[in-house]
């Protein structure tokens, strides 16, 4: 029996004695716990400190003070409507929401892009709401202790760091947020968001129409990735266990109308007006993707990506993956030093960097390197030090790919006026639909790309043939 091993059973009898039942304010039943509330608010709050230290916050003309008040309104239903809550858009685009021990809950500007009315906003809050109600990630911790929280909120919005990382989050709470607390507990949290949802007036329907809408994203991004030769994104657990005709969420939203329900407006045009000019994608600060090229105008870089390959432009780096994730080239960034681009490549490697190329980019200092099996480049520009990463597979499959990701380094350059123009992010506006709008015609000039039709129908719900009426309001993308 190893020394880690052993002092798990010896902690054991101490974590009995610490441990406690507390009563389940939904249920009443008695839940076995080993955290106070006290203990719970300060988790809680350490949390929300380290999420908004990683990612920063979204706002749009008082969007952030109408999801907050829309989620306040949820809350005072809440079972413990004494907890401070807190209602937070992070500027991400990823498409997620999630909650935190105490009342801290967080929603995506990725997702609002496709819900389509207050109704369906209350619902993802409500949902969350309700985990926090019932003390889920309380009770998951009370199974396995020991969450890795900063890099469970990493992963939430980082694929690469799920596929990393995660196999080190050994505790129910970090997996909880990435993929949800189980069909059981999901099942609870739906139920008490559709009885705030109806206490409040909203038709708890919107709870299935959210469903459907993530569902179809979800199954969309599925066949998106197998045309483009890489994994699926990963799914995070808001709905994520119901299947698509789930009879017993049907119930649940069923038993929500006997507390009334339906009496107040979906919402649908105050909602899509708060959120016109929503960023879609990637936004300014972090960077944008456009037709095969990066470019970064805060901090004026650009580079193109290499053919055929998809990328993934996450907070702290960008990631580039050939077909079939043969091989990887990831970009990130740090301060640079007062020694040479060379200098930096031994240091950081520790190896003998006397063969690499010292070869300018674009007029730019920098070195490039192959050795222990990968692809290195440092390259000095401003004053960060930029340091790109290449491996594959194999030995064979690093030689095939890596002149490609040898021209992806070669085409770094600061950017032009005319780059300038190409890197602000795109923005949701809204257009009213007349006898002739149709979807294919709308995707014509879209910018989103070969997949603009599908994208333009999940963002309106009318995936997968739906067209809009003569009319309405319907979402573009420009």
């Amino acid at each position: 029996m190893n020394s880690r091993v052993k002092a798990v059973f010896l902690a054991l009898p101490l974590l009995l004695l610490l441990a406690d039942c507390a009563q389940n304010p939904v249920t009443g039943k008695q839940d076995f716990v080993m955290m106070s509330e006290a203990q719970e608010l300060s988790l809680g709050l350490k949390a929300d400190q380290e999420v908004k230290r990683q990612y920063p916050l979204y706002d749009l003309h008082g969007l952030a003070k109408y999801v907050d008040e829309v989620g306040q309104r949820m809350a005072r239903q809440s079972h413990r409507n004494s907890l401070g809550y807190s209602f937070t858009v992070v500027d991400s685009a990823e498409i997620n929401a999630f909650a935190l021990p105490g009342g801290h809950v967080y929603i995506t500007r990725g997702i609002l892009a496709y819900l389509n009315s207050e109704a369906e906003l209350a619902a993802v809050l409500g949902h969350e709401i309700g985990h926090v109600t019932a003390r889920h990630s309380v009770r998951q911790m009370s199974a396995a202790q020991g969450a890795d929280i900063a890099l469970s909120i990493a992963s939430i919005f980082s694929p690469a760091l799920r596929n990393q990382g995660v196999q080190n989050v050994t505790s129910l709470l970090g997996n909880a947020l990435l993929s949800g607390y189980g069909r059981e507990h999901e099942l609870e949290a739906d139920h008490i968001g559709a009885e705030y949802m109806a206490r409040v007036g909203y038709d708890t329907h919107a709870m299935i129409r959210v469903i459907g809408a993530l569902k179809n994203q979800e199954l969309f991004d599925a066949e998106a990735a197998r045309q483009e030769g890489r994994a699926p994104r990963a799914y995070h657990g808001l709905f994520a266990s119901h299947p698509d005709n789930d009879t017993r969420l049907k119930q649940v939203i069923a038993d929500a109308s006997r507390y009334g329900g339906g009496k107040l407006d979906d919402g649908r045009a105050a909602y899509l007006a708060r959120t016109s000019g929503l960023v879609y994608g990637d936004n300014a600060h972090q960077g944008v993707i456009r037709a095969g090229h990066f470019y970064h105008d805060e901090l004026g870089l650009a580079l193109k990506l290499p053919e055929r390959w998809s990328s993934a432009n996450l907070p702290d780096k960008l990631v580039m993956s050939a077909p079939g994730e043969e091989a990887r080239l990831e970009m990130t960034a740090q301060k640079k030093p007062a020694v040479t681009p060379q200098e930096l490549l031994r240091r950081t490697l520790r190896i003998d960097a006397g063969e690499t190329d010292i070869s300018p980019i674009n007029g730019l200092p920098a070195a490039t390197l192959t050795a222990r099996g990968r692809f290195f480049a440092v390259i000095y520009f401003g004053s960060q030090a930029w340091i790109f990463a290449g491996a594959a597979r194999s030995p064979e499959l690093l030689a095939r790919h890596q002149e490609t990701m040898r021209a992806s380094v070669r085409s770094f350059h600061a950017m032009t006026d005319a780059e300038r123009k190409l890197a602000r992010p795109l923005v949701i506006k809204l257009i009213t639909a007349d006898t002739g709008t149709r979807f294919a015609e709308l995707a014509r000039v879209s910018p989103l790309g070969h997949n603009a039709e599908g994208y333009l129908r999940l963002i309106n719900a009318m995936y997968p043939a739906g067209e809009p009426k003569p009319g309405q309001a319907v979402k573009v993308v420009e």
